[in-house]
């Protein structure tokens, strides 16, 4: 039998799966799916492209970007409440103050902890948003909700959404790349990035360390470029004749493109991925030589390399996987000190270098840059009733991340939490509107940006979300 012949839809569909096709390189097709917006109107587009630091695990919002000092004055005394907190652990201890010293930063005089010395030098290009609120206490729920406005999986990522609603910039590199911790992606893995019921093409691609950042991306084998050639070749054929025999598809069109596009990563992936016309004066600022550093300092580096690429949407985890001792995350539900300590330890230095980088180079201005956790701890002990521990729980009610670069109020801080940094008390953020407003950066209206689905014209806002008009510049 002619093998030309010998794959059917299914056969082939199946062979894409299992090779590049199943790491989603197709973002040649971004530009033609694109849809940002069909209003008349649409917000002006501040941001080209978005770097996301993401913290896995929960941050302590009091011990780091919002300032209790009542916290502070009330340490060892109760909570005062008659309801039952939704916590993950349920231990409900005494107050307890926080661990970290505040100092008004920079000229704007935000008060930002010791936690993260490197990146409060930068307060004056932050905007900190102190009323994020979650639905969910719990990790996995909890970081669906961050990355895709659900609590489960099933739905796109924010940045599937940016690859959906802006194209592509660079037809060698995919739109949205995913830099996970070294010491392992979050349990929620590849559904953090997904692009679900989104064309295939606008899924995260994770890169790796090493000689091959892309997983399959070359051959186990070295052969010559005459072989690869007719490779490429007869492998364009087979799909071409059965383009041919089964007419036009989406879905298989966007396979073929991802073989494409894989070809050409090949000489553009080695060449982004090498740090070898970085100055060493650069490669010290991040950190990359440094033992406690190196990791968050090569990525966060090789995620400026990208966005200077054209590269839409780049993702670094803060932390991987929330189970083993030590906790590999910022789950302190132990200990903050010991936890925190560790984890700013890895990303302060880098963190702030990317940010400094990004402004002395020009990109900052049309750049965002977000820093995420899924949510924030506990004013309270995690331990007995009578005592002070050293650890807190997860916190919902209440949290801080923060946003710099295109488009917004920097050096300023956004709500508030009560005044032990329990909930949200002024302008509370559910992560819808926070999305809104990424989106409306891009210039996209959010409730604009849709796609059909399963009788549904679903957002990445679903039904909700209103832009924070008070943090724009």
């Amino acid at each position: 039998m002619n093998p030309l012949h010998a794959l059917d839809r299914r056969d082939f569909l199946h062979w894409g799966i299992n090779g590049l096709g199943a790491t989603a390189l197709a973002s040649l097709l971004a530009s033609e799916n694109a849809t940002a917006s069909n209003s008349s109107n649409p917000p002006v587009a501040k941001a080209k492209r978005a770097i996301h630091i993401c913290l896995v695990g929960g941050l302590s919002h009091i011990d780091s970007f919002d300032y209790k000092p009542q916290l502070t004055k009330l340490h060892g005394k109760s909570l005062q409440t008659n309801e039952k907190p939704d916590i993950f652990f349920g231990q409900v201890g005494l107050l307890r103050g926080e661990d970290w010293k505040f100092k008004p930063r920079g000229q704007s005089g935000l008060m930002i902890s010791d936690l993260f010395p490197h990146i409060a030098e930068l307060a004056d290009d932050l905007t900190v948003l102190r009323s994020m609120e979650s639905k969910s206490a719990n990790h996995t729920p909890g970081l669906f909700l961050a990355n895709s406005g659900f609590e489960f999986n099933g739905f796109p990522s924010m940045g599937s959404w940016i690859s959906y609603g802006m194209g592509v910039e660079n037809e060698s590199l995919p739109a949205y790349v995913v830099l996970n911790d070294e010491r392992g992606a979050p349990n929620t893995g590849a559904s953090t990035w997904s692009s679900s019921f989104l064309p295939s093409n606008h899924q995260g691609v994770v890169l790796l360390g090493g000689e091959q950042p892309v997983r399959d991306l070359f051959s186990g084998k070295k052969y010559s470029n005459e072989t690869n050639a007719a490779t490429l070749q007869f492998i364009q054929a087979v799909n071409q004749q059965h383009v041919d025999r089964s007419g036009p598809d989406a879905t298989l069109l966007a396979r073929l493109k991802s073989y494409e596009l894989a070809a050409r990563m090949q000489t553009s992936i080695p060449q982004v991925s090498s740090f070898a016309d970085e100055s060493a004066a650069t490669q010290e600022a991040y950190g990359i030589h440094d033992q406690q550093t190196a990791d968050m300092g090569r990525r966060c580096l090789l995620g400026r390399r990208l966005l200077e690429q054209g590269v839409r949407f780049v993702q670094l985890f803060s932390g991987g996987p929330i189970a083993g001792a030590p906790r590999a995350s910022w789950d302190a539900h132990e200990n903050v000190k010991e936890n925190h300590t560790l984890e700013a330890g890895r990303i302060d230095k880098p963190v702030a270098a990317l940010l400094k980088d990004l402004k002395q180079r020009g990109l900052l201005q049309d750049t965002l840059v977000l820093f995420t956790t899924e949510f924030g701890r506990t004013p309270f002990a995690q331990s007995a009733a009578d005592q002070v521990g050293p650890g807190r729980d997860h916190n919902r009610y209440g949290f801080s991340c923060w946003m710099a670069g295109a488009g917004l109020k920097p050096g300023i801080a956004f709500g508030s939490t009560d005044e032990i940094g329990w909930k949200a008390v002024e302008r509370p953020i559910p992560w819808h509107d926070f999305h809104a407003t990424i989106l409306h950066l891009f210039g996209i209206n959010h409730e604009q940006l849709t796609y059909y689905h399963n009788g549904i014209q679903r957002r990445l806002t679903n039904v909700h979300g209103e832009v924070l008009g008070d943090i724009l510049a």
